[in-house]
Parts: structure tokens; C-alpha cells; sequence
């Protein structure tokens, strides 16, 4: 059986499993499609909640960033699993008790205002939407591999899918979807970790294996070192980076997962206030296992991927372009070259395609010597990476197709996520919570699944130009959501002297802010060539785009406390209900309330 036809076959099954589970358990209600009628278990809750969370930045382009990058890009990993920490201490179990449907919900009336609530909104579909853009390159990057078709067809045809299975089952078809969708998803990153990790180590477990010693006896990374260092890249295990900026990268993506309001809205599916604590708990449990094992998937790949561009060693000859079209250890080359995603051009004509980084001033006099006019591996997407990984290690078929499933169902159990945070906010906050109190809860569910669609087509019209790689994109999100909503929810729930004309001056200012930096590096709503900076050269010192929303919250924190005490005291009521709040006993039942 051909490779094309397995993965049709891994990916097909996987579909028809989710599909089928959001129509079996499609929502009826608004509190079924909202939170799933409040009646998930939290190991449940956890594993669909790590689905939700290990998205197409975590499984697709993480692995691909830390093995081009090194040692400099493990702030993904210390960023995203330090902010689960902070949420499960600071915010869910208090979020769960307030009883609410959204995060929305829960600041208008914490704030006691319209005006708060609709902000929130806002501040919502920003980050979310900007979210849901990374989620929608790696669905085109992996139907554009598996289906062989470039990957703007590929975005189309995954956008289709995404709708046809979230707009069916709410929050309850979309929480047992995602629990599939992580077994799926667990499975076929680690199966070919193991296989790799292996091969390169002996060691079956490629977290040990990362620091384990190749068939020559070398340390694995030692040798990787040695490699990169060779063809003129940097350092793999140094950091090269400024320190400040890595701290406030790492520090944004924590207090921004804290701020997701896609995450959050799991933890209001629980039944009771502890629950949400245990499943916070479980979800960090069931996202190490990726997580751990995502520093070797990337070190193990940029290893196999400069040996086989080198396969007689970096003092010898380069992979000619006869190997790379006959040998069917390449094969792999002109399947990922089809989605536009991967490419390589003999610019000397000698036959070889050399792979070194042309732009390392110490490294000009031996390319020169040689002849040699330039990296020839014109194109490497670093989202592709952890998909080609099983094909670059000449893995079985089976496991190639299973990948391809894993990395879809990353991609989809998120952008359903998001879609159902997006589609919440416009129906239940905006619509009826503001400018329809009246709609009927059949109408509240059809303005849902319309808002869902919307969704869709502004997510894949700004995702065929995104600003960045998926990991990257995903990162500005949570800048946004790490200036906007967190400090929200986090004086909301902690300071009774913020007021609700301070939540919301905080709110704009740390948006705007965070937001025009972003457009100043990346380009005016993401439009190529409109930005009059870049993160290579930032506006303020070492401190890029992907780092500001640190900033942001620290600008949205000032703000509220300065405008609260120049403005009227909070009213004793709400102070009794932040007070109430913050004792974590019992479970509030969730109101219709505005």
C-alpha cells in the first residue's frame, strides 16, 4: 500500500471517530453548548483540556523552532507549563466558582458593567482570532501534506472540516472529541520520538536519549554541536539571545496562557469548585508528556536533517541532486517540495545542494574556496518539521500516516476551542447580553453557529499571509490575551479597589499598546511590508513583538490601580462578591444573568 493512501486511511478513521462523536453529542442547550451542561469529570475535563491547549503550535512548529533555534526557544517550554501553574493556583477554581458561562460574563458583572463586558469581548476576539491563525497554518500545512496539494489548498479544505465538526457539538461534542483527539495526538508524537530516539541513542525514552550517546560513542549533543557549529549556525545548547527578552517572552506566554479565554472556558464544564483544581492538575500532567519529549523531537531532527544534507560529513562532498531525485531515502524531499513548504536550488551548478548558513562572515572564505554561492536549501518551514520527522528517519508508513493524523488533530481540537470562545462571546455577550436580551435560546444557538463561521473565513483570509511561523503567531496571541485579560480576571479576583471605570481603562490601555507594537513589527493587521520595524530589530532594545505582552499587562495593571483611585470607591456589594469568590468552597450555579 502507498504512503498516499495510508495516510488517507489514518486520517479518514480519525475524522469519521471525531465527527461522529460531536453529532452523537451535539448540543441541545445553551449550557450543553457553552459548558457542556456543567457534567465533565476532571481526568476527563484534563485530557480535553490538554487537547485544547497542545495545539498546532505545540505539536507542529514548537519541535521545528527549538531544532532550528536551540537552547534560545526552550522559553516555549518554560512559558506554556509555568502558565498552567498560574492557573490552576490563581484562576480556575475562582473563575468556577463565580458560576459563570465566559470570561466576559464573569468581568461585567465583577465590574458591574456593560461597558467592561463588551471590552472584554473585544479583547476576546482579538486574541483569539489572532490564535485561531496559527491554527489554521498548521491544518493547511498538514492536509497539504498529507492529501500532496499546496498548502493554501489545504487551508481551505481544513477550514471546512473544522466547521462541519465544531459548529455540530458545542462545548459537549467538542470536550469529547478533544479527548480522542489527544490520545490520537499523544500517540503519534511520541510512537515516532521512540522510534528516533532509538535509532540515534539506543534509549527508548528520548528525553533520556537527548542526553544519551550516539553509535560512535559521542554525546548526541555534543555531536549536534559540533555539526551545526561546522556549517556556520550557532551554538545549539548556548543561549545567544538577550536575557531580557527572554524573560519577558517566557513571562508573557505564562501569564497569557493564565488569560486564554478557550482554556479557561474548560474549567467552567466541571461540577464542582475542586474539580477545577484537579483538572488544571491533570491537564499539566497530560501536556508533559508532550512537552518533555518535544527538546529531543527538535535536536534529534536538526541532527538527521544535517546528515543528510552532509552524509559524508561537513568536511566532505554535499548530497548531490541526482541522490535527492533517485534515492528513495529523499523521497521524502519531493513530497514536502509539492506543498510549497520545502525547496532547494543548485545555484553553482556542481551538482550538490550545500546547506550551510550563508550568512556567517567566518564562514565566507571556506565557501568561497569551494565554490559555493550560497545556501542552496533555499526553503526549510520550520512547521513542517515534526511531520517530515518519521520520513527523515526513514520510518515505517504506518507511522508516517499516523503523524499526519496526530498533527491535524493538534491543529483542529484547538481551532474548535477557539471557535466555540469566539462564537460565546459574540452570542451570549454580545447579542444577548447586550444588544438582544431577548432572543430565544434557539436563536442564541443559530447566532452561535453563524458567528463560528465567520470565524472560519477571517481566520483563513489573515492565515494565508501570517505574520510568523504557527508557534509564533500563536505566541502574539498570547502577548494580546497576557495584556488584556488576565490582569482583568486577576483584580478582579484579588483587589476589590479596582472599579469598573479602572478594569476598563486597563483593558484598552494594555490592547492598544500591545497591539500597536505587534502591528509595528509584524505589519498593520498583519498586511506584509506594512511593519516599520522587525524582531531582528526591535523598536525598544532587545525586546520583540513576541515579548510585549508582558509589558502590555504591566501597563494594564498601572493603569486600573492609578484611574481606580482617581475615580469612585468599588460598591460594597461587589466587594462582598469578590469576597465570596475567593473563598473556594461550594460551586455557583451558572445564571443567566447580565
Amino acid at each position: 500500500m502507498d504512503q498516499f493512501t495510508l495516510n488517507l486511511l489514518f486520517v479518514g478513521a480519525s475524522f469519521a471517530l471525531y465527527i461522529g462523536i460531536a453529532i452523537w453529542a451535539r448540543a441541545g442547550s445553551t449550557s450543553e453548548f457553552y459548558a457542556a451542561g456543567r457534567g465533565v469529570h476532571p481526568v476527563t475535563n484534563g485530557m480535553a483540556t490538554a487537547a485544547d491547549w497542545m495545539s498546532a503550535a505545540s505539536f507542529i512548529s514548537m519541535a521545528g523552532l527549538i531544532a532550528f533555534t536551540g537552547y534560545d526557544n526552550s522559553s516555549f517550554l518554560m512559558g506554556w507549563t509555568g502558565g498552567y501553574v498560574l492557573l490552576a493556583l490563581l484562576l480556575a477554581p475562582y473563575l468556577r466558582k463565580f458560576g459563570k458561562f465566559t470570561v466576559s460574563e464573569f468581568i461585567g458583572d465583577r465590574f458591574y458593567s456593560k461597558t467592561a463586558r463588551m471590552v472584554a469581548v473585544i479583547c476576546l476576539l482579538v486574541a483569539s482570532i489572532t490564535y485561531v491563525i496559527g491554527q489554521m497554518q498548521g491544518v493547511g500545512i498538514a492536509f497539504g501534506r498529507f492529501l500532496e496539494i499546496d498548502a493554501f489548498w489545504g487551508l481551505l479544505i481544513g477550514s471546512c472540516v473544522v466547521f462541519a465538526y465544531a459548529v455540530f457539538g458545542g462545548m459537549k461534542g467538542v470536550t469529547y472529541t478533544q479527548v480522542a483527539q489527544y490520545c490520537v495526538l499523544i500517540t503519534a508524537y511520541t510512537i515516532p520520538a521512540v522510534f528516533i530516539s532509538l535509532q540515534l541513542t539506543g534509549n527508548p525514552i528520548p528525553a533520556l536519549g537527548l542526553f544519551g550517546t550516539t553509535e560512535s560513542g559521542e554525546p548526541l549533543l555534543v555531536k549536534l554541536n559540533q555539526i551545526v557549529t561546522d556549517l556556520g549556525f550557532a551554538e545549539y545548547t548556548a543561549a545567544h539571545g538577550s536575557t531580557i527578552n527572554m524573560v519577558l517572552f517566557t513571562l508573557s506566554l505564562m501569564i497569557g496562557t493564565a488569560g486564554l479565554p478557550h482554556v479557561i472556558m474548560r474549567f467552567f464544564t466541571v461540577p464542582r469548585v475542586s474539580d477545577a483544581r484537579w483538572s488544571a492538575g491533570w491537564t499539566l500532567v497530560f501536556i508533559a508528556l508532550l512537552y518533555l519529549t518535544a527538546p529531543a523531537v527538535g535536536a534529534m531532527a536538526r541532527l538527521n536533517i544535517s546528515e543528510l544534507m552532509w552524509p559524508n560529513g561537513t568536511d566532505a562532498a554535499a548530497v548531490s541532486v541526482e541522490q535527492i531525485e533517485s534515492d528513495p531515502e529523499y523521497a521524502w524531499m519531493a513530497t514536502w517540495q509539492k506543498t510549497g513548504l520545502l525547496g532547494w536550488e543548485d545555484k553553482n551548478g556542481d551538482g550538490m545542494i550545500q546547506y550551510y548558513n550563508d550568512k556567517n562572515a567566518d564562514l565566507q572564505a571556506k565557501a568561497a574556496e569551494n565554490g559555493w554561492e550560497g545556501n542552496e536549501l533555499t526553503n526549510f518551514n520550520r512547521d513542517i518539521l515534526v511531520l517530515a520527522n518519521p520520513e527523515i528517519a526513514s520510518l515505517p508508513g504506518w507511522v508516517i500516516g499516523l503523524v499526519a493524523a496526530g498533527g491535524l488533530a493538534a491543529a483542529l481540537s484547538t481551532a474548535a476551542g477557539l471557535l466555540l470562545a469566539i462564537s460565546s462571546a459574540v452570542s451570549h455577550d454580545l447579542l444577548k447580553g447586550q444588544l438582544t436580551p431577548n432572543m430565544s435560546e434557539k436563536s442564541e444557538l443559530l447566532a452561535a453557529r453563524v458567528s463560528m463561521a465567520a470565524a472560519i473565513v477571517v481566520a483563513v483570509l489573515l492565515g494565508l499571509n501570517p505574520p510568523g511561523f504557527a508557534a509564533q503567531t500563536v505566541a502574539l496571541a498570547f502577548g494580546l490575551a497576557a495584556a488584556s485579560i488576565f490582569p482583568a480576571l486577576m483584580m478582579g479576583i484579588f483587589s476589590t479597589r479596582i472599579n469598573n471605570v479602572g478594569a476598563v481603562a486597563g483593558m484598552l490601555a494594555g490592547l492598544v499598546v500591545t497591539l500597536l507594537y505587534i502591528f509595528l513589527h509584524k505589519g498593520w493587521f498583519f498586511i506584509p511590508d506594512t511593519n516599520t520595524f522587525t524582531d531582528a530589530d526591535p523598536l525598544l532594545g532587545p525586546i520583540k513583538s513576541t515579548s510585549f505582552g508582558a509589558i502590555g499587562a504591566a501597563v494594564n495593571f498601572a493603569v486600573a490601580y492609578v484611574v481606580s483611585g482617581m475615580t469612585k470607591e468599588t460598591p460594597q456589594e461587589i466587594k462582598d462578591l469578590v469576597e465570596s469568590v475567593r473563598i473556594p468552597r461550594g460551586s455557583g450555579v451558572a445564571v443567566d444573568g447580565h
